[in-house]
């Protein structure tokens, strides 16, 4: 009997939640200042369009190919700190990374390829991949970029986005095409090679692959729905809130030692910190450079 009423008990407090929630309104404001109230949703997706990717055509009449992307919809829909970061930050970084691409003839939908990598930050894998682009430091070396104690371009932005142009550039003639480089970029050049050998396809979609690259070109193609339409998707920035490009510099261009970067920032008139924000590449407290190569260093000038 006990079981029986703490059972039905169980059963009123559930609707009791239900209703309470199915209910429940937020206050919100008219873009006149009216206040009202509207009650919480929560929207399903659409993936039904005609999307493209680097202007190659996304077969969405293909029902498995369509439930991938949707899944990526949903999922970068709700994902909602990353995504209300990344719209804040796209207008600090995208300004940088655009027309180095357009430099190379690489498709501007690869700026949301360094979101789906690292979240436009200077992230660091477990596995040892660093910066937008999450080049390992092989990888990072054959393309040109420097890597050591006390400098690591892949954390240089300018720098490490021209690295990556080379490599998608060079990826791009192997596969020839920009879904499979860009599958390619994810799951690495050489087994990915080895898939499409295998399976006797040279069709990303229709590879039977690991779930990360699988989901990888679905996943890039939902943060971009997301991040050029995102009153469509619930999100709504004022301008105001993003964040600034970091252009207000001069450069001094160095070819010795720095025996301290904290004296260099001072005899610039910044602080080591903010010395740091516009060149996160120099990694210790100090410059050797032993090679005497020259170096571009930001200064950020006063506000």
């Amino acid at each position: 009997m006990r079981n029986t009423i703490k059972y039905y008990l169980a059963i009123m407090a559930a609707f009791a939640t239900v209703a309470i929630f199915a209910s429940y309104e937020t206050p919100t404001n008219d873009p006149d200042g009216t206040a009202y109230n509207r009650s919480i949703y929560i929207p399903s997706v659409d993936a039904t369009d005609e999307y493209w990717f680097a202007g190659e055509r996304i077969p969405t009449e293909n029902f498995d190919v369509r439930e991938r992307l949707e899944r990526e919809l949903i999922v970068n829909t709700y994902y909602h700190t990353s995504t209300i970061l990344n719209l804040k930050k796209m207008t600090r970084f995208f300004p940088v990374i655009e027309p180095i691409l357009k430099e190379y003839g690489v498709p501007e939908d690869f700026k949301y390829l360094a979101v789906a990598e690292s979240n436009l930050s200077n992230a660091k894998s477990p596995v040892g991949a660093k910066g937008f682009w999450q080049f390992m430091r092989g990888t990072a070396s054959d393309y040109g970029l420097q890597v050591n104690t006390e400098v690591d371009e892949r954390y240089h932005l300018e720098k490490a986005t021209r690295a990556a142009c080379k490599y998608l550039k060079k990826y791009h003639e192997k596969f020839g095409s920009w879904i499979n480089t860009a599958a390619a970029y994810n799951m690495g050049p050489s087994g990915f090679a080895k898939e499409m050998e295998r399976q006797k396809s040279d069709n990303y979609f229709d590879l039977n692959i690991n779930e990360e690259t699988s989901r990888y070109v679905f996943r890039i193609l939902a943060i971009r729905e997301v991040l050029e339409k995102p009153t469509k998707f619930g999100f709504d920035i004022p301008e105001e809130e993003k964040y600034m490009p970091l252009n207000n510099y001069s450069v001094v261009q160095v070819d010795g030692a720095i025996p301290n970067l904290g004296d260099f920032a001072k005899k610039y008139g910044t602080t080591y910190r903010m010395l740091k924000l516009y060149n996160p590449w120099l990694l210790s407290y100090k410059l050797t450079n032993s090679k005497k190569k020259t170096y571009d260093i930001k200064i950020p000038k006063q506000d």
